[in-house]
C-alpha cells in the first residue's frame, strides 16, 4: 500500500482533507497494524484525500499523562501541536479513542485546536453520504455480532450511535451485552493499564468483559479500538473460545463488505 505522508503532500503543493493519525498501537502492535490497513483501504477505496505524519509522528502523550507523568505529557503535547500547527493542520481522524480524546478535549488547552473525528463517525457519514457501499451479500450478512463500548468512545465522549449503525449498514443481527452503552464496562486497559502489572484480585477485567460478550451467543465481538482489542482478545483466549468467537475491528468489518 502506497500512503501519502504530509511531507510528500506539502512537497507537492497538496493540502490532504485529513490527517490519519495512526497512533502508537496502529503503528507498533502486529493485530492493530491490521486495522490501520483496513481503515487506510477504505480511505484508498473511496478516494478520500488523506496523509499521515509517517515517520514524523510521535505518540501523543496520552499513556503518559494517564500514567501520571504529567511534564512527559505536556513535551509530546508541545512538540505535537508546533508538528501540526506547522502542517496547517484542521482535520485529523483516529483509530483510536484515546488519541481522539486526548486530541479533542486536552490539546485545546495548550494550543492545539483541530476538528477531531473517531473513524467510527467519520465512517458513519461516508455511509449516510452514500460514499461507503455494502455488498448484497456480504461475508457478515446475518451475522449475530456483539459491539463493545470503549471508555474513551462512549462514557468519555458520549459516543454511542455512530458505531452501531455503521455496524448496521452490514446487515447483521446486533445484539446488545447486559452492560452496554452509558453502563458499559471497561476492557481492562484503560489508564494506561495496559503498560503495568495487574493488581491482585479475584477476576481479570478483560476475562470478565470476553464473558459478558460471548454470553449474547454473538459469533464475532466489534471493537473500536486498538487496545480494546488486544483486552478482548485475550479474553476468548482465556475463556479457551478462540477457535469459535473472533474479535473483529469495524474498520476491518467495513473493508471486508464494500463493494
Amino acid at each position: 500500500m502506497h500512503i501519502p505522508t504530509m511531507a510528500e503532500m506539502m512537497a507537492e503543493g497538496k493540502t490532504p482533507e485529513i490527517l490519519f493519525y495512526v497512533g502508537c498501537a496502529g503503528s507498533f502492535d502486529q493485530r492493530a497494524q491490521k486495522i490501520s490497513k483496513a481503515f487506510a483501504s477504505i480511505l484508498n477505496k473511496i478516494g478520500i484525500s488523506y496523509a499521515i505524519l509517517g515517520k514524523e509522528e510521535i505518540c501523543n502523550g496520552d499513556p503518559a499523562r494517564r500514567a501520571g507523568n504529567e511534564f512527559l505529557f505536556q513535551m509530546m503535547a508541545y512538540q505535537n501541536i508546533e508538528l501540526l500547527n506547522g502542517y496547517s493542520i484542521k482535520k485529523i481522524v483516529t483509530t483510536c479513542p484515546h488519541c481522539f480524546n486526548v486530541f479533542k478535549n486536552e490539546y485545546p488547552v495548550l494550543g492545539g485546536n483541530y476538528e477531531v473525528m473517531h473513524y467510527t463517525t467519520f465512517l458513519q457519514q461516508l455511509i449516510d453520504e452514500g460514499k461507503i457501499k455494502m455488498k448484497e451479500n456480504g461475508d457478515f450478512k446475518g451475522k449475530k455480532i456483539t459491539y463493545h463500548d470503549s471508555c474513551y468512545l462512549g462514557r468519555g465522549n458520549n459516543i454511542y450511535e455512530a458505531p452501531r449503525k455503521v455496524l448496521e449498514a452490514l446487515d447483521v443481527e446486533l445484539t446488545e451485552m447486559k452492560r452496554s452503552r452509558s453502563n458499559g464496562f471497561c476492557c481492562g486497559a484503560g489508564g494506561s493499564q495496559v503498560f503495568k502489572e495487574e493488581e491482585k484480585g479475584t477476576e481479570r477485567v478483560n476475562d470478565a468483559r470476553a464473558q459478558q460478550a460471548m454470553a449474547t451467543g454473538a459469533k464475532v465481538i466489534a471493537s473500536n479500538c486498538p487496545y480494546c482489542m488486544m483486552m478482548l482478545t485475550d479474553g476468548v483466549k482465556f475463556n479457551k473460545k478462540e477457535e469459535e468467537v473472533k474479535v473483529i475491528d469495524i474498520a476491518e468489518l467495513i473493508a471486508e463488505s464494500m463493494e
